[in-house]
């Protein structure tokens, strides 16, 4: 059996990638990406700690012509990833369920990507706590595992409250902590001999 075959049987649905200092794609330099789905086939995940400039909540809804019920929805707007950046994803907690599909990650998660979830927020009838992303990251076949296995991403057990934190600059350096690890001694060659 290959190295490779070990590492199929990985599944990180629900937990969080975090960037490790040498990720070469500036894409994704010092994100933290919770992990939606992951198969044999691939994975997709939502980055949780990088916002789109100037834009906020209000603006996306006003631009999908979505009226809102009195509140001001000055929340940020999140890049979830290179794919798809017109596509909308919510990232919530798993106290809502969309009448028309709602993917569940984890057990404290759900990711919904149909309109309903972004008119029942602008209603006030949305999930307790939510994030509204813009586009996804994804990994085709092995590449993930391979990323991984080359000390490209650390993983750790996602906290709602660390996901769903207003504190975006420091989600990066509370999910390498969480790890006991002290993100001023992480190299870019954890692993190496």
């Amino acid at each position: 059996m290959s190295h490779m075959s070990d590492v199929k049987t990985l599944n990180l649905t629900g937990d969080l990638l975090v960037a490790m200092p040498g990720m070469s794609d500036t894409r994704f330099a010092r994100s933290v990406i919770l992990i939606c789905a992951h198969s044999p086939e691939g994975a997709m995940g939502l980055i949780i700690n990088k916002r789109v400039p100037n834009m906020v909540l209000g603006d996306l809804l006003e631009q999908m012509d979505i009226k809102s019920k009195g509140a001001s929805h000055n929340e940020p707007v999140y890049f979830g990833g290179p794919v798809e950046t017109a596509r909308g994803f919510v990232l919530h907690s798993n106290d809502y369920t969309s009448r028309l599909k709602t993917l569940s990650v984890g057990n404290a998660f759900g990711m919904t990507a149909t309109l309903d979830v972004l008119e029942d927020i602008a209603l006030g009838e949305g999930p307790k706590r939510a994030q509204v992303m813009l586009g996804y990251a994804g990994w085709g076949y092995g590449q993930l595992e391979a990323e991984i296995m080359r000390n490209g991403w650390l993983t750790v057990e996602a906290n709602p409250d660390l996901v769903f934190g207003s504190d975006d600059e420091g989600k990066w350096i509370a999910a390498v902590k969480s790890l006991g690890i002290d993100p001023l001694r992480l190299s870019e060659t954890v692993g190496h001999a």
